[in-house]
């Protein structure tokens, strides 16, 4: 081998090395700043809470009178407690990564645990731990407003004998809707997308003739791989959306017609990859099955489908991964309402979306919005960790060799 020759080989190595490490680094730096952002907000209240906080205004009853009760435990720092009322508050950061003031205790004999109910309900209200406080109004002095911290909050209970208004909330912030959303999305996309796209790949690799018509089909199809995916979502809303409100009793865009246009976007991808693994199964099967008497279409489904099966599976899971990523189709298929009640034919976000509607508020929610970064990335690894599973078992159980 020449020099030359050997100096080509060597400047080619390094590139292909040089670009993987590349892309190594990046993905590594992004996993980290994800990690370092978003953990600190991860745990299962984010995950099993609603996003909307219930608002609750009460009155304390004139009839009761006022705690005077020492504290009944030590405090750690940062807690402060009123004894003129009971009441032990802290600042704490919520689920959206905002300071906000949270009850930390409410002693026994506190006149905030039976309180006159200010809204609709008649129900009595009760001050209880984790609650938010958004503002106590006094009737002779200013109110006291949860912006100025839970200490300076407790100084001016202190001073009052009475309170004519407490507002507080529960705890909001979740991303329970946005997950069941995604998974809707998933299931709904796939029992649409898979059959037609499996479909057509078996058509186009054992049925149909090598011709102009089938290569310009099969180029139409890459073609579409590489369409921007918001010009998906502006085929969704104009005319998707109109055939699901004309259908059901749906008034705008809503889920159904988010998985449609998903499908469509996915279609290339899921036809392209399954084509692809049918034409790695060997042509031996084929004609072994057909030399035993065997038709066409049982060959195909029988002998050649099986055989594809790890395939279909790795499109399976890239299908999964643009569902779930997927933001800029869904913005204008689905909608950016953010909702805890999820229904097929309602608005509602995926996580991808929720992240987006998080980036758009002013200042913008990063923590919040890479903590379901992580949990996206987590989703997809589980994912890719069972389908790789399923398929290994099914190599190993049936024999395929792929």
């Amino acid at each position: 081998m020449s020099n030359k020759r050997k100096f080509k080989d060597l400047f080619l190595q390094l590139i292909t090395y040089g670009s993987a490490f590349f892309s190594l680094i990046i993905l590594s730096l992004i996993i980290g700043y994800v990690m370092s952002r978003g953990f600190k907000l991860l745990n299962m209240d984010l995950i099993t809470n609603n996003y909307k906080a219930i608002n609750y205004i009460a009155e304390v009853d004139e009839a009761e009178d006022l705690c005077n009760c020492p504290a009944d435990q030590d405090y750690p720092e940062g807690v402060f407690y009123s004894e003129k009322w009971g009441v032990a508050l802290s600042d704490e950061v919520n689920l959206l990564g905002k300071i906000e003031v949270t009850v930390y205790d409410v002693h026994e004999d506190s006149p905030l645990r039976d309180m006159v109910n200010k809204g609709i309900s008649e129900e009595p209200l009760s001050l209880g731990v984790n609650f938010a406080i958004v503002r106590i109004a006094y009737p002779d002095r200013p109110s006291s407003l949860s912006r100025y911290g839970s200490m300076q909050m407790i100084l001016e209970l202190n001073e009052a004998t009475s309170i004519r208004e407490l507002e507080f909330t529960t705890s909001g912030g979740g991303i329970r809707g946005s997950i069941i959303t995604t998974f809707y999305l998933i299931g709904l996309t796939l029992v649409m997308a898979l059959p037609i796209g499996i479909g057509s790949a078996m058509y186009l690799n054992e049925y149909a003739k090598n011709n102009g018509f089938t290569r310009f089909i099969r180029s139409m199809i890459e073609t579409l791989t590489g369409v921007p995916s918001i010009i998906y979502g502006l085929m969704g809303l104009a005319i998707f959306v109109p055939i699901i409100v004309s259908l059901t009793d749906a008034t705008g865009a809503n889920l159904i017609s988010g998985a449609m246009t998903l499908t469509v976007i996915l279609l290339p991808v899921i036809i392209r990859t399954t084509e692809e693994s049918l034409k790695v199964v060997p042509d031996d099967y084929r004609f072994a099955s057909l030399a035993l008497g065997a038709s066409k279409t049982q060959t195909t489904f029988k002998v050649v489908l099986p055989n594809a099966i790890p395939g279909i599976l790795t499109a399976t899971l890239l299908a999964i991964g643009r569902i779930i990523g997927e933001s800029a189709a869904l913005v204008f298929a689905v909608g950016t309402v953010i909702k805890d009640e999820v229904s097929l034919t309602g608005q509602s976000t995926s996580l991808a979306v929720h992240i987006w509607s998080m980036m758009s508020d002013e200042p913008a929610n990063i923590d919040l919005s890479t903590t379901i970064a992580l949990i996206i990335l987590v989703i997809v690894l589980s994912l890719n960790v069972i389908i790789k599973f399923l398929t290994r078992s099914y190599m190993k159980r049936y024999g395929v060799n792929q």
